[in-house]
C-alpha cells in the first residue's frame, strides 16, 4: 500500500513470545548494554478479553510483539476461545480479516498468503474474512468493528457476505 508502518509482531511456531523476548534481551545485554531489561509481558486475563500472553520487547526504538502461532476454538456460550498452540495455516484463518491474515517469512525474505485471498485482497482494497464472516462474528463479535474500521481507515470495501452476516440476528 506504500504506507510506513512500525506495528511489528513476530509469530513463533517452537516457543513462548516471553521466551523469545529473553533471547533477544540475553542477546542486547551481551552486546554491551548490562542490566537493561527491555520487554515486558502482559499477561493472559479472559476477564478483560485478554486471550492470550503478548511480550512486547523495544528494539532499535521500536516495540515488537511477540507470540506463538495459536488455533483457537469457541464454545457458543463464550467469546473466550480456547487457545492452543497451531501451524501458521490454522493461524492466518483465525484472524479476523484476510488482510490481517499475511505473513512474512524472514527466512525466505516473501510475503506469505496462507488464506490465499489476502494479498489479492489487499491490493484489490477488499475486506474478507479468512473463514465464512457468520462463524467469524459469532466467535468474536468484535471482529465486526474491526472489519468496518479497516474498511473506513483504508477506504476498502467490505464484501456482502460480511454485511449479511452483521446483519444476522
Amino acid at each position: 500500500m506504500g504506507l510506513e508502518s512500525d506495528d511489528i509482531d513476530i509469530a513463533m511456531d517452537d516457543m513462548y513470545g516471553e521466551d523469545f523476548a529473553k533471547l533477544i534481551n540475553d542477546h542486547l545485554n551481551n552486546e554491551g548494554n548490562l542490566d537493561k531489561k527491555r520487554f515486558g509481558v502482559i499477561k493472559a486475563n479472559s476477564d478483560k478479553s485478554k486471550h492470550l500472553e503478548t511480550a512486547t520487547i523495544k528494539v532499535d526504538g521500536m516495540f515488537v510483539d511477540l507470540v506463538n502461532l495459536r488455533s483457537e476454538k469457541y464454545t457458543e456460550d463464550s467469546r473466550v476461545p480456547v487457545i492452543e498452540i497451531g501451524t501458521p495455516k490454522e493461524d492466518a484463518y483465525r484472524r479476523d480479516l484476510t488482510i490481517n491474515s499475511l505473513f512474512y517469512n524472514i527466512n525466505e525474505s516473501k510475503v506469505e498468503d496462507l488464506t490465499n485471498k489476502g494479498v489479492q485482497d489487499l491490493k484489490d482494497g477488499v475486506i474478507r474474512t479468512p473463514m465464512e464472516p457468520f462463524q467469524t462474528f459469532i466467535d468474536d463479535p468484535l471482529r465486526i468493528l474491526r472489519a468496518i474500521r479497516f474498511s473506513n481507515r483504508f477506504n476498502f470495501k467490505v464484501v456482502p457476505e460480511i454485511v449479511t452476516a452483521a446483519q444476522n440476528p
